[in-house]
This record gives structure tokens, C-alpha cells and sequence, in this order.
């Protein structure tokens, strides 16, 4: 028997990454495809304020393949403001979090879908708990350190352009006799740091899991140079402390502060120990934006199209998530207890310490 008609929500939330676009076009499809109204939110959660919310409508024409190619969301997305406690103009701190509730109410849809990552479904998910609303979550973070997925939509892109940037600073380093230092995103895990160098063929890689001896790294440049090659790449993330145990912040306007700025301190330090030329690259949001590549466009449809049929079962508070080579889904209250770093035993690790890249300390490979 057909089954009745259903209006669902859907919202992206926190930092923007490459994937958005195509997770928010396989929800409409494949919704639409059930005769279901998709309504999108804008500006994340934070678009459940205004009165009346900001909204737009979605279907099929409006999610094209051209949309799909493109970075960033189309509904727009934040990562400021917590609404359990918001900062108003006046400064003073409030709870706006009612307002939300009866904001999604007011659409009177079924369900809604957030695609974010660790805190920002944690926020949505506090916030359906509240209101007694139906959720799905879709994990998205370049970082893919949200837990029980392997992976999460956005990381595989952030990874392809700083391995790219690899590939680019790797001729002119051999050009000029220099040493490269790449400093990638990552706010807690090393996984961008860790991925892209192995796959860029750095000679360091700093990831803030294992604590790092800039003299170590030193020696371990001083030797390749005495095989006689006459260049080096660094990969560091910024997470990645000073050697004082301080992670090097920066403040924005507003007063927001944000990580940033190892690579310069790194570089320096390098410079002195090595009395070799240095020049350092910061990515920044450039791994954000641009194109999703394929990976992320197939992990993304796949997740999108799955959050609709969870909807359909009667499945709710879920996340869908990446494992084994398909897609499952779990609590969502589960997933944002964990925070997925690398491992210090796994397969990463261990694959970038039998190549003899430099992790910062004196461990070798074991034994299995």
C-alpha cells in the first residue's frame, strides 16, 4: 500500500565543506520520489529564530547536477552561536532554544534531517530531545573525527587538496633547495595531517595525537639531506601544540579565536635547528571549498538517501554512518560521546612508520 505523504525539514549546520550539495539533492530526490515535501532551513538552526523561520522550498529542479558539483550549501550554514546560550547584541547571554523548538514546530513537518558534525548534532539533538521532534543526522566534518563512522562527508576532498598542495610545493622545494611546511585544518585529529602526507610523500608529519621533539624532526631532515636530497616536506596540523603544550590560537573579529599559526612557529624552529631555508603554506579554508570530489558525492548520496528511508521505517534519533563499505546508521547520542582521533596503533600510523616518515618521536614500527 502506498504510504502517506510526509513534509520533512532538512538544514545544514557548523563549518561548511565540500559534499553539502549533493547530500541536500539526494534527500529531495529520493524524498520527492515518495511524493514528500522537502523544506530547506536556512543559515542552520539558527534560521528557526526568525518569525516567520527561514525557509526555502526544494525539489527536483532546484537540485540539478550543477548544484551538486558545487561547494559550500545552498541553504547556508553557521558555526556561532550556541542557542542554549546566545550571545545577543546587547551582550548578554540567552536561551533561545525554545525559540527553535517552536520555529521547526511552526513548519509542522515530520522530521527533520541535520547534516553537521559533532557539535552542531549535538546541539540538534538536545534541541529535538526538547522539543520532542523526530531527527536524523548526517555526519559532515573535514576533520572525520565524529564517531562510530569511518568516515564523514567533506574529509576525502579536504584530503585530495592538501595532497595536491603537496604536489605543487614539492618541485619548487626541490627547486630551490628548501624545506616545505604544510599546515592543514584539523581543530582535534591529526586525519587530514596524516592522510595527505603519506599520500603527498611527506618526510614529517605533525598530528596533535603524538607529542613531537622539534629536534627529532631536525635530525630527521639533517639525514635525508646527508643522502643527498636537497629538499624536505612537512605536514603539520594545526591542532598541533608548541613545545610549551599551548595550541597557537588566533583571535578574529568579534573576539572569536580560532587555531592557526603552528606551521610559522614549526617553520622557524625548523629553520634555526637546520640553517636550511624554509617557507611555510597554510591552507586554511581552501580545503573547504571547491568541488566535492567523487568519493565524497557517492558518500554523500548514499548517506542522503538513507537518512529518507530512516524516516520512512519509523527510525529516528539515528545518524547514518560509513562502515565496512556500506551504509549503517546509529544512536545519535553515541556517536557525539566519541571523538574519533587517529589511532596511535592503527593502520595509518603504522603505514606512515614503515615508510620512515618522521611522526615527531623516536617510535618505530613494531612487530605485528
Amino acid at each position: 500500500m502506498p504510504q502517506p505523504s510526509k513534509r520533512i525539514a532538512i538544514l545544514t549546520s557548523g563549518g561548511d565543506c565540500a559534499g553539502l550539495n549533493a547530500v541536500i539533492r539526494a534527500v529531495v530526490l529520493h524524498a520527492t520520489s515518495l511524493n514528500w515535501e522537502v523544506i530547506g532551513i536556512m543559515s542552520g538552526a539558527h534560521g528557526l529564530i526568525s518569525r516567520p523561520p527561514q525557509t526555502m522550498p526544494l525539489d527536483a529542479k532546484k537540485v540539478d547536477t550543477v548544484m551538486m558539483r558545487q561547494g559550500g550549501t545552498i541553504l547556508g550554514t553557521t558555526n556561532k552561536g550556541d542557542p542554549f546560550a546566545y550571545p545577543m547584541p546587547d551582550g548578554t547571554i540567552k536561551n533561545l532554544s525554545q525559540d527553535m523548538v517552536e520555529g521547526f514546530r511552526s513548519l509542522k513537518c515530520d522530521a527533520l534531517i541535520g547534516i553537521g558534525g559533532d557539535g552542531s548534532l549535538g546541539i540538534l539533538y538536545h534541541l529535538a530531545q526538547q522539543g520532542h521532534f523526530p531527527l536524523i543526522g548526517i555526519p559532515k566534518t573535514i576533520d572525520n573525527d565524529l564517531g562510530l563512522t569511518e568516515t564523514s562527508v567533506g574529509f576525502d576532498t579536504a584530503v585530495a587538496v592538501a595532497t595536491e598542495a603537496l604536489d605543487r610545493l614539492q618541485p619548487t622545494a626541490a627547486s630551490h633547495d628548501r624545506i616545505m611546511i604544510l599546515e592543514v585544518m584539523g581543530r582535534d585529529a591529526g586525519h587530514i595531517a596524516l592522510a595527505a602526507g603519506i599520500a603527498g610523500g611527506a618526510d614529517v608529519i605533525l598530528i596533535p595525537e603524538i607529542p613531537y621533539d622539534i629536534q627529532h624532526v631536525a635530525d630527521h631532515i639533517k639525514s635525508i639531506h646527508e643522502k643527498g636530497r636537497n629538499f624536505a616536506l612537512v605536514v603539520v596540523s594545526e591542532a598541533v601544540r608548541t613545545v610549551e603544550g599551548n595550541k597557537k590560537m588566533n583571535e578574529l573579529y568579534g573576539g572569536q579565536k580560532r587555531l592557526g599559526g603552528i606551521g610559522h612557529v614549526i617553520g622557524a624552529q625548523i629553520a634555526d635547528l637546520c640553517k636550511a631555508e624554509t617557507r611555510v603554506t597554510v591552507l586554511g579554508h581552501v580545503q573547504r571549498g571547491g568541488q566535492p570530489s567523487a568519493q565524497d558525492r557517492l558518500i554523500a548520496s548514499a548517506f542522503g538517501v538513507h537518512a529518507v528511508d530512516l524516516i520512512r521505517s519509523g527510525k529516528m534519533n539515528r545518524m547514518v554512518a560509513w562502515s565496512n563499505r556500506k551504509v549503517i546508521d546509529v544512536a545519535i547520542e553515541d556517536a557525539i560521546k566519541e571523538n574519533q582521533q587517529v589511532e596511535l596503533h592503527g593502520s595509518m600510523v603504522r603505514t606512515a612508520r614503515g615508510m620512515n616518515i618522521c611522526l615527531g618521536d623516536n617510535t618505530s614500527i613494531s612487530v605485528a
